[in-house]
């Protein structure tokens, strides 16, 4: 099926950074050369082939692109965009919103009043889904009036990245590691993902997010389910959401008290807001009802200027006694692999131990599809097990609901950290 990729936003800095590299590479592919057409929608003029150059640094590709100029806040532009969208019986739209979120839902509404919502029509959204409960309830509400469950693509680039989808092949694929996955063998698990960087100039987005918005409750919370869920002997990947949501809904709702928060120092400084309750770092606890996983602490970890960059999910073992190993890591960036650590006899004349790690990571020379190419291909070969369920983005609110409104009711100021803190030192600076 020919596929046309609406673009909204074509000139921006996301389209620029990430979609149309991704659509280079996809385009370069034999599967999509004939198959694949792209329409730029920008509020300004702009020319196809300086786009692509400010871009990709040549212009090559751009007789798979066309421009469409617009204010997408009038609603009789998009009667003409439908008309020259042309969309026919055989071919497919994926429209992806590379706009504002706050923005997002009202072009929703504008495609629909204008007929834009045909069965062989798709929607990709970037995150954040809502900012508490009761936004994300609306935005899954509105909608729904013009376009049905499976037409939406919530992306979340940590699922398609290799390591998360290794996440599942890993425990299944593995008898050695699928007998012990429960909590009669594991005694807690971590989901980190933590930034040597600051919020680099992003005040105005970062105000309004925080650590908790921007990773927890998206990236972290579905790194987790895919930690938690069951495989089962048959499993077929396009029930992944299924079972992600499962395991959603088996977490108990976060308690505050086992919830911590803090702030670099400079951060107020940074986006000119004294006092500014913002956090940017989180470390959240949680346990879960399912009887596979009773009594396993968990815990879920977001911090920004940090020591060092990494995301990964630890996997604690339990120990028979001190001298023993107990970790798995599945390291999701950066160096994509999985690690497994052991202790080992050193070489020599005395009996004398020492821990290493075996490893797996993929070889340098092997090309891992980027996230934004993962996410486009799929929408197009109508594939969902990578992108998020409105029951999944509702549960994850759900789930830290209380920690938002023990939050939002408390004005003390927060913790603050320097700058190159490792994880630990701000665990027990917090007592966690």
């Amino acid at each position: 099926m020919r596929t046309k990729l609406l673009i909204f936003g074509i000139s921006g800095d996301l389209s620029r950074r990430k979609l149309l590299p991704a659509l280079k590479r996809i385009l370069l592919t034999e599967e999509f050369q004939d198959d694949l057409s792209i329409i730029g929608v920008s509020r300004q003029p702009d020319d196809v082939r300086q786009i692509l150059t400010r871009s990709l640094g040549d212009d090559s590709l751009a007789d798979k692109f066309s421009m469409f100029t617009m204010d997408l806040a009038k609603p009789a532009k998009y009667h003409e965009l439908k008309k020259y969208i042309n969309l026919q019986d055989d071919e497919q739209l994926l429209a992806y919103f590379s706009v504002p979120p706050s923005i997002a839902t009202s072009i929703v509404d504008f495609m629909g009043e204008a007929g834009i919502n045909t069965p062989n029509v798709k929607i990709l959204f970037e995150k954040p889904f809502g900012v508490d409960l009761a936004s994300a309830e609306d935005i899954i509400a509105r909608t729904a009036r013009y376009f049905k469950e499976e037409q939406l693509y919530r992306i979340d680039h940590y699922l398609a990245k290799e390591m998360s989808q290794n996440i599942v092949a890993f425990r299944g694929g593995n008898a050695l590691f699928s007998h012990i996955w429960n909590n009669q063998a594991i005694e807690s698990i971590e989901v980190l993902a933590t930034e040597k960087i600051d919020i680099e100039g992003r005040a105005q987005f970062y105000e309004q997010t925080g650590a908790l918005r921007d990773l927890v409750q998206g990236h972290l919370m579905q790194l987790l389910a895919l930690t938690l869920m069951e495989i089962p002997a048959e499993f077929d990947w396009d029930t992944l959401a299924s079972f992600r949501l499962k395991a959603l809904e088996q977490l108990t709702i976060a308690d505050p008290a086992d919830t911590y928060r803090a702030q670099y120092k400079g951060y107020q400084d940074e986006v000119a807001n004294e006092g500014s309750l913002v956090e940017t770092f989180a470390s959240v606890g949680l346990t879960s009802n399912d009887p596979r996983w009773k009594n396993t602490p968990i815990r879920l970890v977001t911090g920004k200027a940090l020591s060092r960059k990494t995301t990964e999910v630890r996997i604690h073992l339990k120990k028979q006694r001190l001298a023993q190993s107990n970790k798995i890591i599945f390291r999701i960036q950066p160096n994509e692999g999985i690690s497994i650590e052991l202790y080992i006899k050193k070489p020599g004349y005395d009996r004398q131990f020492e821990r290493r790690s075996l490893s797996f990571s993929y070889p340098e020379d092997e090309v891992l599809p980027d996230a934004y190419e993962q996410v486009i291909v799929d929408a197009i070969r109508s594939r969902k097990s990578l992108f998020t369920s409105g029951d999944e983005v509702l549960r994850s609110w759900k789930i830290l609901s209380r920690v938002q409104e023990s939050w939002h009711m408390d004005n003390d100021p927060l913790p603050l950290y320097r700058k190159g803190s490792s994880l630990k030192q701000i665990h027990e600076q917090l007592g966690v």
